[in-house]
C-alpha cells in the first residue's frame, strides 16, 4: 500500500491478457449496450453504461492495461481513468468533495482501507450486499473485514498490505550476522558491527516513512503496537497515554537523537525511503511490498539488486507488528450504472487478476490462495512474512472522523520525532484530542 500511489512497472501482463479479457466478459452480465442513466440513489445497483475508476496516480504502467481488457470486452460499459494526486491525503480530500457536492463524477473509488468508516456513515458510497460478491469468501478475513461498517459491506477488498523489513543481506552476512532482527536492540546491535566495514561507510542504520502525512500515522502505530500498545483500545476507546505506547514513541525519537534514524527521513514518504534503500544509504528500512520489484531491478536504478531480504518487522521483545494496509473499491452513492461498477469491481478482484496484479507490481493480493501459488513463491520470497504480517497486522483506528483522528496522530508524533514536544507530552496532548475526536 503506498500513500503516494506509486507501484512497480507492469511486466506479466501480455501472458495473461487474453484469458483475462475471457474473464472480463465473464464477470459482467452482459453488455447490453444501454445507458440507462443508473439511480443516484444510495441502496440501488442498477444502471449499466460508462463509469470513472477514480484512483491516486498510477505510474506502473500496468493499471492501463488492466482497465483496456475490460473495455475490450465492454464496449458499450467502457470505464474511464480518473487519476487523483499521488499524496493519500489530497486523494481523499478529492474524494470527499466529490461526495459532498453529490457529484457523479467518479462512479468506482480506490480507497485506503482506514476512510470505510468515514464514507459509510456519511452515506458517499453505497453499502454491497455481500451475494453481489461471489468470491468474497475466497478473501483473506481480515481484508473483508477493512470494507466493511457496522457489519455491513461497502467495498472489496483488491490490494493488501504489511509493513515488511528490508535488509542487507550482503552486509549482514560480512559482519557475521547469520539472521535478520527480530527486535529493535538486535537490530541497532547489527547496525553498529556492519557500521565497522569499509562497504558502510556513509550508510545509516534504519528508516521508515516519517513525513507529516498518513505515512506517519502508520509508522507511529506500528511502533506503539510493536510495544505492546494501542491508539485505541479494544472498545473504541483512546488509549494512547500509556507505558506501552511511551516506549514505542522513544524508540522512534531516539533514532533520530542517536542518528540511528538519518536526520533526513523527517522528510520520507514510500518513495523518498524506497530511493534511500536502492542507492544503499540504509541497512534496514520498513516499507511495502511495492519496493520488492523496484529494489530488485537489474537496469542501473538499484544499487542493491540481489543483495537484499526481507523480514518481519521488528518489536520490543520478538517480532513487531505491522499496521493493515491495503485499498479497497466502493461505489459511490451519487453515480450512475452500479451494475456495470459492481461488475466491474468483481473483474478487478478475480483471482486471475490479482495475481496479473502481482506478478507486475509486488501488490499484496487478497486472494488466500494466492500467497501458496508456488510460482509466485518463486518469484516472491517475501510472501510468507507478508502473509505473516497480514494475518498478525492491526487496523488503524477505525472511526468516522478518520482524517482529524489521523491529522491528530501525525501532528502529536510529527513534533515528538522533531524534539519540540517530549514524548511524555505528545502523548498526553494526543489522549485528550482523541477524546475530543473519538465517541462511540
Amino acid at each position: 500500500m503506498r500513500f503516494e500511489r506509486s507501484h512497480a512497472r507492469g511486466t506479466a501482463f501480455v501472458a495473461v491478457a487474453g484469458s483475462l479479457v475471457l474473464l472480463a466478459a465473464a464477470c459482467g452480465s452482459g453488455d447490453n449496450g444501454s445507458s440507462s442513466g443508473g439511480s443516484s440513489s444510495t441502496g440501488a445497483l442498477d444502471g449499466r453504461g460508462p463509469i470513472t475508476f477514480a484512483t491516486g496516480k498510477d505510474t506502473s504502467g500496468f493499471l492501463p492495461k488492466q482497465l483496456a481488457a475490460w473495455n475490450a470486452a465492454h464496449p458499450n460499459e467502457k470505464v474511464e481513468l480518473k487519476e487523483l494526486p499521488e499524496d493519500a491525503d489530497a486523494q481523499r480530500q478529492q474524494m470527499v468533495q466529490n461526495a459532498q457536492a453529490k457529484s457523479d463524477a467518479f462512479t468506482v473509488l480506490n480507497m485506503d482501507v482506514v476512510w470505510t468508516s468515514e464514507f459509510a456513515a456519511n452515506q458517499w458510497i453505497t453499502q454491497i450486499p455481500e451475494d453481489k460478491v461471489p468470491d468474497l469468501g475466497k478473501l483473506i478475513p481480515a481484508t473483508v473485514e477493512t470494507a466493511k461498517y457496522r457489519d455491513k459491506l461497502y467495498g472489496v477488498p483488491i490490494t493488501s498490505d504489511g509493513g515488511l523489513l528490508y535488509y542487507r543481506t550482503d552486509l549482514l552476512t560480512k559482519a557475521g550476522i547469520a539472521a535478520p532482527p527480530k527486535t529493535w536492540d538486535e537490530m541497532l546491535a547489527d547496525c553498529q558491527k556492519v557500521a565497522t566495514l569499509p562497504e558502510a561507510k556513509g550508510m545509516s542504520c534504519y528508516s521508515g516513512q516519517f513525513e507529516k502525512y498518513e505515512g506517519l500515522t502508520v509508522n507511529f502505530s506500528e511502533a506503539i503496537n510493536s510495544a505492546g500498545g494501542d491508539i485505541v483500545d479494544k472498545d473504541g476507546k483512546p488509549n494512547v497515554n500509556t507505558p506501552e505506547a511511551k516506549a514505542g514513541l522513544e524508540e522512534l525519537v531516539n533514532g533520530f537523537k542517536t542518528g540511528a534514524i538519518p536526520k533526513a527521513a523527517i522528510t520520507y514518504k514510500e518513495e523518498e525511503s524506497r530511493r534511500a534503500f536502492q542507492d544503499g544509504k540504509l541497512l534496514f528500512l520498513r516499507n511495502w511490498p511495492y519496493v520488492y520489484s523496484l529494489a530488485n531491478k537489474t537496469d542501473g536504478s538499484s544499487k542493491v539488486a540481489g543483495k537484499f531480504a526481507v523480514a518481519p518487522l521488528p518489536g520490543k521483545t520478538g517480532p513487531g507488528v505491522s499496521s493493515l494496509g491495503g485499498h479497497d473499491y466502493a461505489i459511490n452513492s451519487f453515480a450512475k450504472n452500479k451494475a456495470t461498477a459492481i461488475d466491474f469491481i468483481n473483474f478487478m478482484a478475480s483471482e486471475a487478476r490479482q495475481k496479473a496484479n502481482i506478478e507486475a507490481t509486488s501488490q499484496a493480493p487478497t486472494w488466500a490462495s494466492l500467497y501458496d501459488d508456488p510460482t509466485l513463491q518463486k518469484q516472491f520470497p517475501y510472501l510468507a512474512p507478508l502473509k505473516a504480517s497480514i494475518l498478525g497486522a492491526k487496523p488503524r483506528p477505525k472511526v468516522v472522523k478518520y482524517g482529524d483522528v489521523t491529522a491528530a496522530i501525525q501532528a502529536a508524533a510529527y513534533d515528538a520525532l522533531n524534539g519540540t514536544v517530549a514524548p511524555d507530552k505528545a502523548l498526553s496532548d494526543l489522549q485528550t484530542k482523541l477524546q475530543s475526536l473519538i465517541t462511540n
